[in-house]
């Protein structure tokens, strides 16, 4: 199967699994427009479409400030339960409509407290609202499976009660945990605390790095950290020349540590020139366990048919490449091993191979 012979209705019925997806990052346009005419938050337009245009101008401008400035808009709407289930239940009806089987959510619930909220209040609004989508979307037989990934912020002070809160709701949704925030500045190991609880507890963690701070971010994330997976993990290109792979580039490769790579966000953000370049398909034939996901849906745009799409049409990729990292997607998932194996053999590999 070569690339000129998949088309987007292909690509569209596809199996897929993403891991990086910020449930902030993704509301529906109408729904944002809506919630913020219930609690009188102003929008830079109240048209859906328009303010779809307005996110992707945003995130494309190059300004880091207003690409920051667009997660004040959604953030804003979800700080009440009723909210927060909502979001939650059209985030994963969205996945569902996009062939997702398999999903990873994440976000911070301490940026979900203004509104008076407690934190577990958050959790379980959350909890609720993805338990209601699944539901949905198994009625309407497009069955999905979503775990959540509670995130601290790098930069403030609640990290290790953020990880407290996963631990406290692994048996209830809760899959693992995340670190998110400005990179650069706020390392990684200013949290150390929170992963060792984190293994002590026997919780999955990952660690965004490698995106906007190079090799060092990595090297803390897997060595000092002991992430299972590296959110974004674009510049671990730095340990690579021609080819031959450097002794951090191999720790990752050797020892299937996931990257969590989304192309379109790391275009926004600088970190690859364009998706023909980008590293996630070098990296795909050095061996290394490489995702493809989101990252943000609404401020970039996109979805996970769209990034394959890209993908085939600008990086030559072949069907049996999105394949290798649906399953790769897969065999990184915090889910139970069991689990993960069934998703793959009784989910991804027939509907690829239905779909030829």
């Amino acid at each position: 199967m070569t690339a000129t012979r998949v088309d987007a209705d292909l690509i569209r019925r596809l199996p897929k699994a993403v891991l990086h997806d910020h449930l902030d990052g993704g509301l529906r346009p109408a729904t944002l427009v809506e919630l913020a005419a219930e609690i009188g938050h102003t929008l830079p337009t109240t048209d859906p479409d328009e303010l779809a245009a307005w996110y992707f101008d945003a995130a494309n401008s190059g300004d880091l400030v207003r690409y920051i400035a667009t997660f004040e808009h959604t953030l804003a709407v979800m700080q009440t339960e009723e909210g927060l289930r909502r979001v939650a239940e059209e985030y994963v009806l969205d996945l569902a409509a996009d062939g997702v089987v398999y999903g990873e959510v994440r976000y911070a619930p301490e940026l979900n407290v203004n509104g008076g909220l407690t934190l577990n209040e958050v959790v379980e609004a959350v909890q609720e609202g993805l338990a209601a989508g699944m539901a949905k979307a198994a009625a309407a037989g497009t069955p999905v499976r979503v775990g959540t990934l509670l995130c601290g912020m790098r930069m403030f002070d609640r990290v290790r009660e953020a990880a407290e809160l996963a631990v406290t709701y692994r048996d209830a949704g809760v899959v693992g945990f995340d670190i998110a925030g400005a990179e650069d500045g706020y390392p990684a190991v200013g949290s150390l605390d929170a992963f060792e609880y984190l293994r002590g507890e026997s919780v999955p963690f990952t660690i965004h790095a490698g995106e906007a701070f190079g090799l060092p971010s990595i090297h803390q994330a897997v060595q000092a950290c002991g992430a299972q997976r590296i959110g974004h993990g674009v510049r671990i290109t730095e340990d690579i020349v021609d080819g031959k792979l450097g002794r951090l580039a191999s720790w990752v490769r050797d020892r299937r540590i996931a990257l969590e790579m989304c192309p379109t966000s790391n275009l926004q953000t600088g970190c690859a020139t364009s998706i023909a370049e980008h590293p996630i398909t070098a990296l795909k034939e050095l061996g290394f366990r490489v995702t493809l996901n989101t990252d943000n849906r609404l401020v970039s745009g996109t979805t996970m048919t769209r990034e394959m799409s890209l993908l085939v049409a600008e990086a030559g990729w072949t069907v049996e490449d999105l394949r290798t990292v649906t399953v790769n997607a897969l065999k990184s998932a915090f889910i139970p091993f069991d689990e993960r194996k069934a998703l793959i053999e009784d989910v991804v590999l027939p509907g690829y191979a239905s779909a030829l």
